[in-house]
């Protein structure tokens, strides 16, 4: 009987330790690596940069965008192209006689300043390495068929008239410019 009795408290026992919570580790599902996204970053595409955006970009150059305003042609000059630009700086223009800037400036005489403007401006582009020698330079049309002098002197500066070119090169997504230190004026006969 003594035997029946430890049978049966081992089988208790072992009933009552199936039925007790045993501690198991919990199940964690594999962990599953989604991509990281890159950050997209945008870059601006940066607006065309004609003639006139260079000259209203340019402190040098605030005497001729004025010009240009009164004359009408900021259109023009940052239409298709290509131009190149003689500019003249601010000092070329305050160089002028003591009020000829002003009349030119006035709406009646807008057609002189229209005239005097295109004479700095040459179909196509002419960068400084192209401007010939002054022994193979010969007339160079500007837009309103005016003639010029350009050439490269033999100090090896470059010179449109009797204007000496002080920056050289400035491009534009319609041309170039090249900043002059001369305002040049047609002669009244062309």
């Amino acid at each position: 009987m003594k035997s029946l009795l430890l049978a049966a408290a081992a089988v208790s026992a072992l009933a009552l330790a199936a039925c007790s919570p045993t501690e198991t580790a919990p199940v964690t599902p594999p962990a599953v690596e989604e991509p990281v996204a890159e950050p997209v970053v945008e870059t601006p595409v940066p607006a065309p940069t004609t003639i006139v955006d260079i000259a209203v970009a340019n402190l040098d150059l605030t005497t001729l965008v004025t010009a240009i305003q009164a004359a009408g042609l900021a259109e023009t000059l940052s239409g298709e192209g290509p131009f190149t630009v003689f500019a003249p700086s601010n000092e070329a223009f305050a160089a002028l006689p003591a009020g000829e800037l002003d009349a030119l400036l006035l709406p009646e005489n807008k057609d002189k300043l229209v005239r005097i403007l295109s004479y700095h401006v040459v179909p196509g582009m002419v960068m400084a390495a192209d401007i010939p020698a002054e022994a193979d330079a010969g007339a160079t049309a500007s837009v309103n068929n005016l003639d010029l002098s350009v050439r490269t002197t033999a100090d090896g500066k470059a010179m449109v008239n009797q204007a000496t070119v002080t920056q050289a090169d400035i491009p534009a997504s319609n041309g170039v410019v090249h900043v002059i230190d001369t305002v040049l004026l047609p002669r009244l006969e062309e």
